[in-house]
């Protein structure tokens, strides 16, 4: 509650500021300004010539006198906008040279989008979807970097934002557990008003920490240098290939687990609270989601690597969500693995670069059949201790699944792809996805999981590798852009703090709505300013953990550290202290935050008022919303400092008279601010 107060100290102060900092006459928008939805005649853009026909090809029905055939000239036109916005972009077009379909670039103020617009020999409306546009004046080129496509006139028009609304709370699991669905109603409940902040922590061997621990057989104790003894998890004892028993865990006396380095035999802990650390001394904030991986339990080299006990700490304990990727390694060359035996880590990967048949995963009788049960088994086995925990886990195993576009003219042939689940095309990665449900689902008993599939480029041909609105619950994105283009006006180095609009609104599309969308990895956190312009409302937004090749969270090249901060204690971002205590609880219900009259995001407004003998008196409500919030503060502080440019209405007035004296003064908006900030359940 303290961080909540400190947040409306500081709303109240900036509107106090912008109050009687005010201009008394406010500029007005130019005369210059583009009246919207603008059109203009393909033949009217600078840098265009006049056709009537492609050639001998006639495309009757044309407006104007004609239309524009983009070749080697730019087609170039300017609209001003009074403030930074999101608009659409709509071409009416014909292209006739490419039957697959052709790709076609617009530059909008440096920044390019792009489409492949289809074979048509009749005039079409093509949209480039949503385009932001900067107060002023625009540029917007379309370029012949591929070209050849006749543009009849374009039309430029103010955006119609999505429904999120729409989107499903129901698992995909009909044995879904009560904690899994709570979650989901959750998520569900603060989906397009809030984001919630999350990140991933490293696995395997990351950010590792040596000691000087050694296991003593002969006291059979675990004893540092020094002489301290450290707690042996006896559940952990295993033999080294000399038949010497060892225990993989042992634990100090503040809690810290160490594990068993069979190179070295001595032991050591990875930090996985290093990224987490930084957030924290950074922004005085925990994220709301943290990231795990199960890449350990490996059929090849299996460890227990602790993850499913900091799964049930971080759910359990510390009341946070939980989501987990899958990295699984296979064998390079089937032919140098024996079933059930240990191999060399270099001869492992999980990349495409393997004899490993993924289609044979899901047919008996075979070596890869074998292989990849052995990795749901272990799986499972950890999995069902953080079900019997009590903990949910938003799944993202087999993920992004679509890499890269196609190499070839097959658009879903996994010639793109990163990873071996994919390699062999869409088709057989959906039946892997289905086959690994099944399995979870129905033979080892796993409901605790909220299934979310995550193609990463979610092209033209994204809609062919998604496996269905019965076997997905939330449709994830990774964005990995800091070093290639982008839309935010910033150079090339500077992180790349876009909000994706076109992405987003692209996956809403491509699922009609149906799923909650989220930023299921990324490297440079979209900034509060881009995601309030452009709308796009991520569920949640989770960085990848730093190494040595990319410093993902304490880099400057990929995160600003002003607008990281500015984002973590922003009302628009949730963090681990703001969500609800009973997130696993069987109603699932939460205080939900909604959007103030002025389009911002704001956190903890409630409709709860508390009224007197007047009846149409709701205390608190200054300016009549229906809600009593930190805007009602800053309605009287508005009133306050020039009454007659922010007047309350005689019944915002009464509403807003809260302190028991009579009169409208600062102290009735404190104590609004009290009461937001749940410091008070009443007023006077």
């Amino acid at each position: 509650m303290n961080r909540n107060f400190k947040k409306m100290v500081s709303a109240m102060a900036a509107a106090v500021i912008s109050v009687v900092s005010m201009p008394a006459v406010m500029p007005a928008v130019a005369a210059d300004t583009t009246s919207f939805p603008y059109t203009i005649e393909g033949e009217d853009m600078e840098g265009a010539t006049l056709w009537t026909s492609i050639y001998q090809t006639e495309v009757p029905n044309y407006s104007g006198e004609g239309f524009a055939y983009l070749t080697a000239d730019s087609l170039t036109f300017t609209v001003n906008v009074p403030a930074d916005a999101m608009y659409s972009l709509v071409v009416r077009g014909a292209q006739i040279l490419n039957k697959e379909g052709r790709m076609q670039t617009v530059v909008v103020n440096g920044s390019e989008y792009s489409l492949t617009v289809p074979y048509a020999e009749n005039w079409t409306d093509f949209s480039f979807g949503m385009i932001r546009l900067k107060k002023g004046e625009n540029e917007i080129k379309f370029i012949s970097k591929y070209g050849y496509m006749a543009v009849d006139s374009v039309t430029v028009s103010e955006a119609d934002f999505p429904d999120l609304s729409i989107a499903d709370d129901t698992l995909t699991d009909p044995d879904a557990t009560p904690e899994a669905k709570a979650l989901m109603k959750y998520m569900k409940s603060v989906y397009g008003k809030n984001i919630l902040s999350g990140q991933q922590e490293i696995y395997g061997g990351g950010h590792s920490v040596e000691t000087t621990i050694r296991y003593d057989a002969g006291q059979d104790k675990c004893l540092d240098s020094d002489g301290n003894e450290y707690e042996i998890d006896r559940d952990s004892k295993d033999t080294d290939k000399d038949g010497n028993t060892f225990y993989w865990h042992c634990t100090g006396s503040d809690g810290q687990v160490y594990t068993y380095n069979s190179q070295n035999r001595n032991y050591g802990y990875n930090d996985y609270d290093f990224e987490m650390k930084y957030i924290k001394e950074t922004t005085g904030e925990l994220p709301a989601i943290r990231g795990f991986d199960f890449g350990s339990y490996c059929p090849c080299y299996a460890w227990d690597d602790g993850v499913a006990q900091r799964i049930i700490d971080w759910g359990k304990n510390k009341n946070g969500i939980v989501t987990a990727s899958w990295h699984i390694n296979v064998p390079k060359t089937m032919a140098d693995y024996t079933l059930g035996e240990p191999l060399d880590f270099a001869k492992t990967t999980y990349t495409p670069e393997t004899d490993f048949v993924t289609a044979n995963c899901y047919k008996e009788g075979t070596a890869e059949y074998d292989y990849f049960q052995l990795c749901i088994e272990n799986l499972a086995a950890e999995l069902k201790k953080i079900q019997d925990a009590g903990v949910p886990v938003i799944f993202r195993p087999l993920h992004e699944a679509e890499g890269n576009p196609s190499k070839t003219d097959d658009p879903i042939d996994g010639s793109g792809a990163w990873f071996w689940w994919s390699k062999e095309g869409a088709d057989v990665y959906k039946k892997l996805w289905d086959f690994l449900r099944d399995e979870l689902q129905n033979k080892y008993g796993i409901h605790n999981l909220i299934w979310e599939q995550n193609l990463y480029t979610w092209s033209d041909a994204s809609a062919q590798w998604y496996s269905g609105d019965d076997k997905v619950d939330i449709v994830g994105y990774d964005k990995y852009n800091t070093q290639y283009h982008r839309h935010d006006g910033k150079s090339q180095g500077e992180p790349n703090e876009d909000a994706e609009a076109g992405i987003f609104y692209n996956l809403y599309d491509t699922i009609k709505g149906k799923k909650i969308i989220a930023m299921a990895e990324n490297d440079s956190i979209p900034s509060l300013l881009n995601m309030e312009i452009e709308h796009a409302y991520w569920s949640y937004f989770c960085p990848w953990y730093d190494s040595e090749q990319a410093h993902f969270v304490m880099g400057e090249e990929y995160q600003n550290v002003d607008t990281f901060t500015e984002l973590y204690k922003s009302d628009f971002c949730i963090t681990l202290d703001e969500l609800p205590a009973d997130l696993y609880g069987d109603s699932g219900t939460v205080d939900i935050v909604t959007t103030t009259t002025t389009g911002k995001i704001s956190e903890g407004t409630t409709t709860t008022t508390t009224t007197t003998g007047d009846s149409n008196v709701k205390k608190g409500d200054a300016n009549e919303d229906g809600n009593v919030s930190i805007s009602d503060c800053v309605a009287i502080l508005q009133y306050l400092a020039n009454g007659e440019k922010y007047a309350l209405t005689e019944q915002g007035m009464k509403n807003a008279d809260v302190d028991g004296e009579p009169g409208v003064t600062g102290k009735d908006a404190a104590e609004i601010q009290k009461f937001d900030a749940g410091l008070i359940k009443e007023f006077k």
